[in-house]
């Protein structure tokens, strides 16, 4: 039965799943079985998050694990119950625990304990004892005692829900996938992106699940520190905000969203889209894409406003947007920064890379390259140079700018790469905070599962993991072959090419994507209310390094090749998967082929352009080579058709919470529309003129 539009949020809402019991499953030596009657016991002064917590833990047993628990406070915890309780209120079993968030597990014959460093502690100790029965499979745990402590914070992550929205289970599933920071897009006080929103009650509702709320800045900034009316304007502006939403945690700069009329002589020295007074064309960049020298007097006047209403606030000043330019301007600029806020850097934008001869770099977010690039390294280094608080935009929530309208990348072992080298960089440079998705938002899966393994101490590596989570998902039988499909998938994900085109053409929105004939452009359609829409799509395809294109296909076709093998285990894997995990593995096997045919898009994209190139390079062989676009658009349809089933059986496929819908079926029918007109009509005119 296929899915309506938007039917993926039902799923979303689920925070415990009712199929993770295995009902063959039978306790271990030596395993504690929580059993019917158990109790949850907290602190007679526990406050509201830690009662959240221990409900959470009370239906967790309850739906996941079918077993009924009473909850109880202020009692002696005793024998078969859950004690749950912070450092202050135990100081004899949380003496050691001194990180944030961090907390012991105590797993006894007939009682389990959670003691964590602060409520947000006892929190993370609670999922962490829900993933050991997820992985389990029952209500069974292994004796130890255990300390473990976040090695990242923050992570924040942007809503896949739908853009700034952020249902309460929502942010209950973030908080157990052991974020503990969400953005929200802000244009001013109690006003986002995509319109009016109760900053407040947000971040009141965020707290109850122990996450905090970042602010991610839209507003507008039209005066230079040095202007008369700067305070008073800023204090309009950034105050305002400020004094709205004291309970922000931070606020995210980054230079396309706070650009200021800036005296640096490398740019424009106004914004992007506001025009030039004398009416001709500036070659320099605006002040938003360069590391402008007066960038720490913009931020000195608007911390001292901010702080003002927050004097703890976050301030996280991200330099994506000229991590092209010169080292040196760069590292000038974070050697003349505050050492009193954070600095962001992308972790693998802007690199140069050789696959097989062929010249890649990545303009954009990708995991194809692991990192850390050399715009990363350098201003890493300077960071930790002068004590800066080092974050980065890591992506791992699972996804990146490589396929647009998807929730998550399957990718493990490349995504395991990352994670290393993002330890590496904790290690290095200091890095502690991450940024883990942009508007393309956060989806649960085993992705971020495996990150929430790597980010925690002790770490487990995501080889083990990755082995434990497949047969968790797929059976005995069926896990060690999706274990193999995840190998070749993250193999294949080697061979992906980062160009501008086409993460800004057809892998932004698959097999959707159009291929136009002699139209320069066509306006792909998209909804009204969409945040970007088809704003961040570019229907008009041109290779920018015609010499590449034919090494790029190469690689691409590699990579579909690549993909298919793993598509071939996950196949047998899902025929071998016990009944009632069949539904989530299904999914897996539709994202796969999904992300096959966006592939196989993008290559017919490039060949397409090719015949193009050819057919004005080539008048005399006109009709051989409208032969070949006839074929290849006629395969291009099909690869559409072929996609309409998978986007129908899982509604999460095409959409991207800041474009909205753009793959789904009615966008697949419009595309081959499109074709089909290209094929009947304009083909056999253009033949008919030559």
């Amino acid at each position: 039965m296929a899915e309506r539009n938007f039917e993926f949020r039902k799923r979303l809402n689920v925070v415990h799943r009712r199929d993770r019991r295995d009902p063959a499953a039978q306790p271990r030596e030596g395993e504690t079985t929580i059993e019917q009657g158990w109790r949850i016991v907290i602190g007679a002064e526990a406050s509201d998050y830690l009662v959240g917590v221990a409900q959470d833990l009370q239906d967790y047993l309850f739906t996941s694990m079918e077993v009924s628990t009473l909850l109880v406070q202020g009692a002696e915890s005793g024998p078969r119950a859950i004690r749950l309780t912070t450092r202050d209120e135990a100081p004899e079993l949380g003496g050691g625990l001194t990180k944030p968030r961090s907390y012991r597990l105590i797993v006894a014959p007939n009682a389990i304990t959670v003691c964590g460093r602060d409520e947000r502690g006892v929190g993370q100790g609670c999922y962490y004892l829900e993933d050991l029965m997820n992985l389990r499979e029952g209500p069974f745990v292994q004796p130890q005692d255990i300390t473990r402590a976040p090695i990242f914070s923050p992570r924040m992550v942007h809503s896949g829900w739908g853009i700034d929205q952020f249902p309460d289970r929502h942010l209950s599933a973030i908080a157990h996938a052991g974020m503990d920071a969400i953005l929200v897009f802000v244009k001013g006080p109690d006003m986002t992106t995509t319109g009016y929103l109760d900053l407040n009650n947000l971040v009141d509702r965020a707290a109850h699940f122990g996450v905090d709320v970042y602010l991610y800045s839209y507003l507008k900034s039209r005066l230079h520190p040095d202007d008369p009316e700067a305070e008073a304007y800023y204090e309009s502006t950034y105050g305002a905000l400020m004094r709205s939403c004291p309970g922000a945690k931070g606020i995210v700069f980054v230079g396309e969203s706070c650009e200021f009329p800036s005296k640096d002589e490398h740019t424009t020295g106004r914004l992007r889209l506001d025009p030039a007074p004398d009416g001709k064309p500036d070659p320099r960049p605006s002040p938003g894409w360069w590391p402008c020298y007066d960038y720490p007097q913009w931020l000195d006047l608007l911390k001292r406003i901010l702080r003002k209403y927050n004097p703890d606030l976050d301030i996280v000043f991200w330099t994506y947007n000229w991590g092209w330019a010169p080292e040196e301007d760069r590292v000038a600029l974070i050697r003349s920064l505050p050492t009193d806020i954070s600095l962001q850097a992308t972790f693998e934008m802007f690199e140069d890379i050789e696959k097989d001869g062929v010249m890649t770099r990545c303009v954009d977010y990708t995991a194809s390259f692991a990192g850390p690039g050399k715009y990363f390294r350098s201003e890493a280094i300077a960071a930790h140079q002068r004590g800066i608080p080092l974050y980065t935009m890591s992506n791992t929530g699972g996804l990146s700018w490589d396929i647009g309208v998807i929730p998550y990348e399957p990718i493990p072992f490349q995504w395991a790469r990352r994670y290393r080298a993002l330890i590496e960089a904790h290690e290095n440079w200091g890095l502690v905070g991450l940024m883990e998705s942009h508007h393309y938002g956060w989806w649960p899966s085993f992705v971020n599962e495996l990150a929430k393994w790597a980010y925690w101490e002790p770490r487990t590596a995501t080889e083990e993991m990755a082995d434990r989570l497949a047969v968790r998902d797929f059976g005995e039988a069926g896990g060690p072959l999706a274990v193999q499909a995840w190998e070749a998938w993250s193999e294949a994900i080697l061979d992906y090419v980062p160009t501008n085109e086409d993460q800004y053409g057809p892998f932004r929105v698959g097999p959707a994507y159009p291929l136009l004939f002699q139209e320069e452009r066509e306006e792909f359609p998209s909804a009204p209310y969409a945040h970007f829409g088809n704003r961040i799509l570019n229907t008009h395809y041109v290779s920018r390094n015609p010499d590449r294109l034919e090494g790029e296909i190469g690689l691409l076709e590699r990579m579909r090749r690549r993909w298919e093998e793993g598509l071939a285990s996950l196949e047998q894997a899902v025929d071998l998967v016990p009944e009632r995990k069949r539904p989530e593995a299904e999914r897996m096997l539709g994202l796969g082929r999904f992300i096959r045919n966006c592939v196989q898009t993008t290559i017919n994209t490039k060949r397409w352009w090719r015949l193009k190139q050819r057919l004005e390079a080539e008048p005399e062989q006109a009709n051989a080579i409208l032969d070949e676009m006839v074929t290849l658009a006629e395969a291009e349809i099909a690869n559409a058709q072929a996609t309409i089933p998978l986007v129908e059986a899982d509604s999460r496929l095409g959409w991207e919470p800041s474009m909205e819908y753009m793959c789904d079926r009615a966008h697949l029918e419009w595309k081959i529309a499109q074709v089909r007109a290209v094929i009947d009509e304009e083909i056999p005119q253009y033949r008919r003129e030559l």
